[in-house]
């Protein structure tokens, strides 16, 4: 009651890769890790 199950949320992506395709999904992802990367990256170099 109230909670998301994995049914829910397995629906939910396969709409969503039904609606954007795999292809363009995957570009957004990998966009999304080398963004999260160079995030973590800045934060741990040293700044002048």
């Amino acid at each position: 009651m109230g909670g998301i199950s994995i049914w829910q949320l397995v629906i939910v992506a396969v709409i969503v890769a039904l609606l954007f395709g795999t292809k363009k999904l995957s570009g957004v992802g990998s966009d999304l890790g080398a963004c999260i990367k160079g995030f973590k990256k800045e934060i741990k170099a040293p700044h002048k």
